[in-house]
């Protein structure tokens, strides 16, 4: 007899927290944290304070931005996957889906009614007086709503979507999967064969949704800032949610993670090649050009490649937790929601300053990273914040 989904189930063994994605978490928390301090000092005007340098070494920061954002999102979605299995079937459907509005609506609203209308406050300045010399008022409800976007906080947003498909998914299958998942753990990860093949058909679907979605088009309906890598994003979310039922992660051999990070360098080299290649040219955006194919291969090579050299080298390398480490991943989440707050402030604190587009981002990065986990801890000591974050 099956149970119904929207009951929990109890697990018969505890199994123990892996420490080492906790810490890759906060490694990607500081990557999202320095990749919003690169834009603001580069040639893509798309943060809420930004310094368009004219000097050269604001291309490395372009070339930063460009290979980073390949594969540190898609990585973040695959974390998460990876824990919405089990925490299903330990709360039931209504609990799990009650406690996905706390944990990541909560903090959606936070952004939306409170710490965007504070990253925002130059940029409407600035708007209301371009608006006032024409004879015509703006007022800040009127800026808020012509300039939404959910900024960082889409991330949040599309993983609320994500994890209310899981649960959709769960309710058609019409049976609750064991605890231990739909299969036993195996601790087998996929094979050099499948793991090819996933790359292949990602850069497919890719190339077939960019023809749709170019690189570099905003997505209006959730505000996505990069919505060419939706295929990406989805597809390492389900790949989590089938790594944790299996026990992938655990499978992966060093000699995979070496192989991975080889070929992820590979394909950097060939993405700064085709960017120059293209010489200001747009071809490899999407639209359906054969650059774009390169480009969507790439892109998959690197993500695939770099995802799984940094698991396996969190796994071997920095599988425990000290205090330190411990203090920093129990506040990556928040330092995630409050981060813009952080490098807005520090940027227009250092707007007299004159350096290089490079220096002036090494600056405000070394300033930020510490900063925003100051921050962090002072948000989570607010009364019920810990509920939350």
């Amino acid at each position: 007899m099956t149970q119904p989904t929207d009951r929990p189930t109890a697990s018969p063994t505890t199994r123990p927290r892996l420490l080492y994605v906790d810490n890759l978490r906060t490694a990607l928390t500081v990557l999202v944290v320095l990749h919003h301090a690169a834009i603001t000092y580069s040639s893509i005007p798309r943060w809420y304070y930004v310094e368009t340098g004219t000097d050269p070494s604001g291309v490395l920061l372009d070339v930063l931005l460009l290979l980073n954002q390949t594969f540190f999102m898609g990585a973040f979605f695959l974390i998460s996957g990876l824990f919405v299995p089990g925490s299903h079937d330990r709360k039931g459907t209504r609990r799990f889906l009650g406690e996905r509005l706390l944990r990541l609506g909560v903090p959606l609203l936070v952004w939306l009614l409170l710490l965007r209308p504070l990253v925002t406050v130059g940029a409407y300045t600035a708007a209301r007086d371009v608006a006032a010399q024409q004879g015509a008022e703006l007022p800040y409800w009127q800026y808020y709503l012509h300039s939404f976007t959910p900024g960082p906080m889409w991330f949040v947003e599309v993983l609320l979507v994500f994890s209310a498909l899981y649960v959709l998914w769960r309710h058609l299958a019409g049976k609750e999967r064991r605890v231990s998942g739909a299969a036993p753990v195996t601790g087998r990860a996929p094979g050099a064969v499948a793991i090819v093949g996933f790359t292949i058909g990602l850069a497919l679907v890719t190339y077939l949704w960019r023809i749709v979605i170019p690189m570099g088009v905003p997505l209006p309906v959730l505000g996505l800032p990069t919505p060419a890598y939706l295929p990406q994003y989805a597809a390492l979310f389900a790949v989590g949610l089938t790594a944790a039922r299996r026990g992938w992660l655990e499978g992966l051999s060093r000699p995979t993670g070496r192989i991975g990070f080889a070929a992820a360098a590979v394909a950097a080299v060939g993405i700064i090649l085709l960017a120059i290649g293209s010489s200001g040219g747009t071809a490899f955006l999407g639209h359906g050009t054969w650059q774009s194919l390169v480009m969507a291969a790439f892109d998959s090579t690197l993500a695939v490649g770099i995802i799984l050299g940094l698991l396996v080298l969190f796994r071997e390398r920095l599988g425990h937790q000290g205090r330190r480490r411990r203090f920093l991943s129990t506040h990556a989440y928040t330092v995630y929601l409050v981060h813009p707050v952080v490098l807005v402030a520090l940027g227009h604190a250092l707007s007299g300053v004159q350096a290089p587009a490079v220096a002036k981002f090494a600056l405000l990065a070394v300033l930020a990273v510490p900063l925003c986990w100051a921050m962090a801890f002072a948000v989570r000591a607010l009364p019920g914040a810990r509920k939350v974050l």
